[in-house]
Formats: structure tokens, sequence, C-alpha cells
């Protein structure tokens, strides 16, 4: 299979070099138009009860909650001095003019306490605008913007904006900020590592290459996605993480064996047709297992993780292909001058096999197997347990920068205006007359928790109640209030809308897929860990790694991003909470990228060992031989990942931050230490397959080479 890869690819090397231009030609102008494609929210399912119930209410009474917040505020005046009402209205006078602007109101006009602050000093005037979904209503914001920008307040008063509209504007502003600035820390950053690890600009530039290549590949694929579905604006962000620092991983391990193959003195078609065979079949497997992976995603019923899981596929998938197709053809029409710009003190230097840091650390840890074992994983253990603590809810604003206009005036909106700290839900009752009605009041205010209950609307039969309550919105509490009212039996129907009932209707479809999801993904690990090395025990215990790797690395998010430990350093906003929609994508994120540098060295080490090599010769020299560039991969993957730590957003910060650990616990302690221990402790078991499994993998292995290797192979020491 790889031979015949090989050799098609240098047959077709000019067509490939087209379709590289091709690609970014059409990516850097039709696929960067992705952005008009993604969407906002998705946290739910458009079938959950919490939507159907919100679409209800909405149809009978409007929408419940502000598009737009227009703040206005005075240092010196009072909202009853003639010049502060002079300002507002001659402003809101020129708001009600803009097209998209379907209402105003205002305490001018309605005369609701409400509407104006504790010290009297500011009033807000809450404004519809056109536009159903929450798409609708940002691009409804952005034509509004435009106008309210050429508004001027006069005096000494001042005005800002807030409300639900401005909020997810400006959250997709500041997603195409951070990935503008992560851009300009990690590229600079990535070039100098590369420069450093090959010693020579040619072979430098090449991964960025394919990285860019990867990234706007992944940008036009799920354009054409969001032709079918809807795409999270967070999957911009993911799928330049992710591409990027897959087709730089992958792209340093081919060309480092292509350089192998060219310093032993193969010529240029060889050396591809070795590189292809052997580096090319690890891109491959490391490949499939993070795509097939994500497609776990699709078992939950959350939209959002949908659309980011094709995103992550489609960048993961295109820098595999670059690395196995792209990168061969022209590695091919380089050759020798691959190492061209070749730095002085990397000449000559040639690479150890026997000897070297990484072949001594790995026998130092075999002689003492389990004296590293137990203090490494009690290590892990302890960073996994503030998992144990884990308290699950949603986000809000306080995920978005303190500076943030939307997020300041929805807070001064809290603190400073009557109710503002009141938790509510919307509850519409219908059906059953004026007795259903009141049975369901006294009802709602003998439920647990519940402060206030308020009719807010009547529309025929139909009443809509605002149902105040006293628990945080993200708590636990305030879900059991939401389950509480709908299993009321009153003799009406009862539809409730609110933040509790969305968290709800998610936590639910979490947790109904999660075996499901969770045992596919298993599966297909194994599945793929078990073609690619031909053993039973392998891929249990790279499974067992990534759960070790992977706790930890949840440990961490939870005991920073929950707790609120270096929040100062990070500038970001704790709630006590972390949103399990976010949790889950993270998980199968670091799930999948934990496998990557136990492939690349495993891969070494079975090229070892079909070569002859004993099981503990075959570790050391796959140690040696991988050593510096998993190493060097993981550097650069961490600066991918945690230039996403400067995000403006808490959950692009979280992925950052939890990817960076994880990346780093996989490239030294998982891959120095327990690799090595396992390996050593299991002996010739590491190999072990049964008859008949043994047979499948000699007929459908991921194998370098078209040879069937023996079902069985016993070697001469362990």
């Amino acid at each position: 299979m790889y031979s015949l890869l090989g050799r098609a690819v240098i047959k077709a090397r000019w067509f490939v070099v087209a379709g590289v231009v091709a690609v970014f030609a059409i990516g850097s102008t039709w696929g960067i138009g992705v952005f008009d494609s993604f969407t906002n929210g998705g946290f739910v399912s458009d079938e959950a009860e919490s939507m159907t119930d919100a679409d209800a209410i909405e149809e009978r009474f409007g929408s419940t909650s502000a598009d737009i917040v227009v703040l206005f505020e005075s240092e010196g005046l009072n909202v009853e001095d003639p010049a502060f009402a002079q300002a507002v209205t001659d402003s809101l006078d020129d708001i009600a003019d803009v097209g998209v602007v379907e209402s105003v109101t205002s305490y001018y006009d309605a005369e609701l306490p409400d509407l104006v602050s504790k010290d009297g000093r500011a009033t807000i005037a809450v404004l519809d605008v056109t536009g159903s979904t929450m798409d609708d209503l940002i691009d409804s914001y952005e034509v509004f913007l435009e106008h309210y920008e050429q508004i001027e307040v006069p005096g000494e008063v001042s005005a800002s904006l807030g409300g639900n509209a401005a909020i997810n504007y400006e959250i997709n502003e500041q997603v195409q900020e951070d990935l503008e600035l992560a851009e300009m820390i990690s590229l600079p950053l990535l070039l100098v590592i590369m420069i450093i690890v090959f010693g020579a600009l040619v072979a430098a530039s090449l991964p960025l290459l394919i990285g860019g290549m990867s990234i706007l590949g992944g940008f036009a694929i799920t354009r054409v996605i969001t032709e079918f579905t809807e795409v999270s604006i967070f999957a911009a962000n993911v799928i330049t993480i992710i591409g990027l620092g897959m087709s730089i991983d992958y792209s340093l391990f081919v060309l480092r064996r292509f350089r192998e193959e060219i310093a032993a003195g193969r010529d240029k078609r060889l050396a591809v047709l070795n590189t292809v065979a052997t580096a090319g079949r690890t891109v491959m497997v490391s490949g499939l297992i993070i795509v097939l992976s994500m497609a776990g995603l699709l078992f939950v019923d959350v939209p959002f993780l949908h659309g980011i899981a094709y995103g992550v596929m489609s960048a993961v998938g295109v820098a595999m292909l670059s690395a196995l197709v792209v990168l061969p053809a022209i590695l091919y029409l380089l050759g020798h001058r691959v190492d061209k710009g070749r730095l002085p003190w990397r000449r000559g230097k040639a690479a150890k096999t026997e000897t070297g840091f990484w072949h001594g650390l790995g026998a130092g840890v075999m002689r003492r197997p389990v004296l590293v074992l137990l203090p490494v994983l009690a290590f892990t253990a302890l960073l996994a347990s503030p998992v144990l603590g884990a308290a699950f809810g949603g986000t809000d604003e306080r995920d978005m920068p303190e500076d943030a206009e939307a997020r300041v005036v929805t807070e001064t909106l809290a603190s400073d205006f009557p109710g503002g700290e009141d938790a509510t839900l919307d509850v519409m009752v219908s059906g059953g007359g004026a007795a259903a009605l009141s049975e369901s009041m006294q009802a709602l205010e003998r439920l647990d928790g519940v402060t206030a209950v308020t009719p807010a609307g009547e529309d025929g039969d139909a009443t809509l109640l605002a149902v105040a309550y006293d628990a945080d919105s993200f708590s636990s509490e305030a879900r059991e209030l939401v389950e509480e009212i709908r299993s009321l039996d009153t003799g009406a129907e009862i539809a409730v809308a609110g933040g509790p009932a969305d968290l709800v209707d998610m936590f639910e479809a979490i947790v109904d897929a999660l075996p499901a999801m969770v045992g596919y993904i298993v599966a297909v690990t194994m599945i793929v860990l078990f073609l690619a090395f031909g053993s039973i025990i392998l891929p249990v215990k790279a499974v067992l790694m990534n759960l070790v790797s992977l706790a930890a690395a949840m440990g961490v998010v939870v005991w920073i991003f929950q707790e609120g430990h270096l929040s100062g350093l990070l500038g970001f906003t704790p709630t006590g909470y972390l949103s399990p929609s976010n949790l889950v994508l993270m998980a199968v994120l670091l799930f999948a990228l934990s496998t990557d540098y136990e492939v690349f060295l495993l891969s070494r080490v079975r090229e070892e060992w079909d070569g002859g090599a004993d099981n503990r010769t075959a570790v050391l020299r796959g140690m040696q031989q991988t050593g510096s560039i998993i190493t060097a991969a993981a550097a650069i993957l961490i600066v991918v990942v945690g230039a996403f730590a400067t995000a403006g957003i808490t959950f692009m910060q979280m992925i950052g931050v939890g990817m960076a650990v994880a990346i780093f616990l996989d490239a030294t302690v998982v891959r120095m230490l327990l690799v090595p221990a396992t390996m050593r402790l299991l002996g010739r078991a590491n190999w072990w397959v049964p008859g008949p499994l043994g047979r499948l993998y000699s007929k459908y292995g991921i194998k370098e080479n078209e040879a069937e290797p023996a079902e069985e192979k016993v070697p001469a020491r362990v």
C-alpha cells in the first residue's frame, strides 16, 4: 500500500504541487469566508424541551430577553433632570429611525421604575431588532452598530451597549482577534524552534508551509460543511490549533525520516518510498485515531460539539494527506536541497542509535521499572484529584474580557438596577382556564427556592409568569427547580424557558450519550492500534496511558478554571463552574491527541522489533531515534496551543491550557517514564497476539511493507 502511494506521489509530483497552489488560492479566498458562515450557540438541540418551550413562549409573547440594551449614565445628572432626559430622548429618536430597530422601550415613555438605576443616575432603553435566530440578531446588530456610531449623545450623558445580540457579536469579534494574536505569537516562535531542530532553513520552512495549507484546507472543507449543518464560531480557533499543530507534528516526522534516508546514502526516490512506508504509516495511524475519535462527539445531541468535530476532522484529514502526499512530493523535488541553508553547528552531525540521552534515560527506567512506575502514577493521581470536586454549569458574560462593553453593561444592570440580581425563569401556563392558572401559581410558589411568581403577560388562554428563585442559575438547585416545574400536574400545560432549563437538557443529552461515545472512542482506538502494532496488549496499555494523562490534565483544568487558581495571571474571571459541553470536547481532543506520541514511539519500536531486536533493545532504540523529534514536536504543539492561553474568551484559554498540560505530560511523564517502565514489566507479552488475531493482522494490518510477518515472534531475550 505505502510503496504504491509513494510511487504515485513521485509520478504525480507536479500535479500535487499544482494542487497545493489551488488549495492556497481557494482557502485564502473562498475558504476564509467560512467566518461568515459560523453560527452562535448550539449548546442545546433544537428538539430539546427547553428550546421548544422557548419557541412556544416567544410565539405567544415575543422575545422575553433584550436584543439590545442601551445604558445611559451621567456622573453629575439625575435621570429626572431635563438635560439628561433631553439627551436620552434625542438619542433614542435617532436610534428608532434605524431600519432594523422594531421597538424602543425607555423610562421616558413607559415610566417603568425598573429602567432606572438605584442611585437615579442611569437608565436603560430596551431595543427589539429584526431577526428570529441569534445569527439574524447579530446581523441586525451589525447594521445597527453602523448607524449607532454616527449618533452622538449630547451633554454630560454617556451611552454603552449590551444585550444578547451585543454579547454574541463581541464574542465573535473576540474570537477573530484571539486567532490573529495567537498566530502572531506562535508562528515566529515555531520558525525559530524548527530552525533549531533541523538546522537548515529550507527544512524548517516546510512544516509551516504544510501547516498553512492544512488550516486553509480545513477552512475550505468546513465552509462546505456549513452548507449542511451549523458550525460554531469557536471551530475557527480549534481548527487553527489542531490543523497547525498536527500538520507540523506530522511534517517533522516525515522530514526527519527523509533526512535519515538521505544521510544513509539512498537516492531521493528510495528515500521518499522508505519515508512514506515508515513515517507515512505512523502519520496515517495517528490521523485515523484522531479523526475517528472526534467522530465520537456526533453521538452527543449537542450541535455545538458536532460542528467543532467536523472542523477538527477536516483539519486533521488535510494535515494527514498533506504529510502523506504533498510533503513527499516536495521532498522528491528538493532531494538533497532540503538541507539548503544548513547552519554551521549542524553540519556533519550524525544521529545516534545505540547511545545518547534518550537511550540512557530509557535504560535507567527499565532497570527499576516499579520504582519509576509507582511514584509517577501517584503524581498523576495528585494532579487528577481536583476532578473529584468538579462542578458543572454554563457560560455567561464572565467568559468575556473584563473590559468588554457588553459585559460591563450586563454587570452594571445586575448590580445597579432594581431586581438586577434576581434570577428568573419564564413559565407559560396555557389551557385549563382560570382555576388551572390559579393552581399552577400556587404550586409554583410552594416550590423550594421560589421567591416570587409574577404575571408578565397574557395572550388568550396563555399566561406568562416570571418565576424568581434564590439559587445560582448554574447550580444543581436551579436545575432541580426546572425539573420540578416540568413535573407539576395542575390541569394546564406548562412550558419553562431560561438558562437552567437549557442546562438540564444539555446535561441530559451528554449523560445519555456518554456510554456510547466512550465505548466507541475506546473501541476504534484499540482497533487501529491493533492493526498498527499487531498486539492486543499495546492498545490496552495505550488507552490506559491516555486515561492517565487525560485525568491529570482535566484535574489541572478544574484547579485553574473552576477553582480560580492563576486567574490573575491568565486574566479570566472564575465562575466556580465548568461547562460540561466544553469539558466533553476537551476530553475527546486530549484523548485522541494523547495517543499521538505513543504511536510515534511505538511505531519505531515495532520497526526495530520486526528487524530482529529483542523487546528491551527495540524500546531503547525507539526512544533514542524518536526522542529529539518527539520533544521538538511537543514543544511546537505546546507553543501553538499555549498561544491560545492569551485568548480573551475563557473557553479558548481552557482548551489551550488543558491541551498544553496534556501534551507536556504525554511527551515527558508518559513517553519518558511510563512507556519504558510498562514495556519492561510486560516483556514479550507486549507483542502477544492470539492465533486468529495474528492471522487477521497478517492480512489486514497497517504494516510498513507488503511482506507478511510471522504470526508469532520469539525474541532472543526480554
